[in-house]
């Protein structure tokens, strides 16, 4: 059974989250604050977190910086503001999706059971190699020249996917397929999970040099480059 952490101010919003979850089959915790989230989070090691935006004191963007500090674990946004800005702002911080208030139920399921079921999916064995970058799927360890690499589920699935085809060019609906089997989300969120795995893995992410641009198509992974 997986565990889903709720981190929302509204009670009214988080009981009947938790309610539809457990219906579900899924187990929930839940937190009415971005600190009591956080000591939740420590306790629980929840398999997932869907996480409010607006709270008193410790915000949602607050809660998630310090959190993705230790966990990998998919974060979802539970967002009433729908500006481009909020939501590039919490996917450059490390989270994996959002969903805008009000939501559908059935939506949010959706979208907790996509990222829920890539995690629990078997990955292949082989240790995928390209140059100086290493991805081991069985351990879900991601090292640039020797050195550990911490990635977001929605960033190492990214990799995975270049570096198990270097050089070939994936279009952004492509890769949000590999970030969301449903493509629940933009495309605008594939440019910001690309900055975000360019500010840690290129030596000068305003020049990269690894995971290419190609302009008006998408994205690839230099299949030339051994630095």
């Amino acid at each position: 059974m997986k565990t889903v952490l709720i981190v929302e101010d509204n009670a009214g919003v988080r009981d009947m989250v938790r309610e539809y979850l457990e219906e579900h089959g899924y187990r929930v915790r839940v937190a009415g604050s971005g600190q009591e989230g956080l000591l939740e989070a420590r306790h629980a090691r929840p398999d997932l977190v869907l996480l409010d935006v607006m709270m008193p004191r410790m915000d949602g963007l607050e809660f998630l910086r310090r959190f993705r500090a230790t966990e990998l674990a998919p974060v979802i946004f539970l967002t009433a503001r729908d500006t481009e800005l909020d939501k590039v702002l919490g996917l450059e911080l490390g989270a994996d999706d959002y969903v805008t208030k009000p939501f559908s139920m059935a939506e949010l399921l959706a979208r907790v059971r996509a990222h829920l079921r890539r995690g629990s999916e078997k990955s292949p064995a082989t240790v995928l190699r390209a140059g100086a970058l290493e991805l081991d799927p069985a351990a879900r360890t991601f090292l640039v020249r020797g050195r550990r690499v911490d990635l977001t589920r929605s960033e190492f699935e990214l990799m995975s996917a270049f570096l198990r085809a270097p050089g070939r060019v994936f279009t952004r609906l492509e890769l949000l397929e590999q970030v969301q089997e449903e493509a629940l989300g933009s495309e605008r969120t594939i440019d910001v999970h690309m900055r975000n795995l360019r500010a840690k893995i290129e030596e000068a992410p305003g020049k990269p040099r690894l995971i290419e641009t190609v302009f008006g198509v998408g994205y690839r992974l230099n299949p030339d480059l051994d630095t």
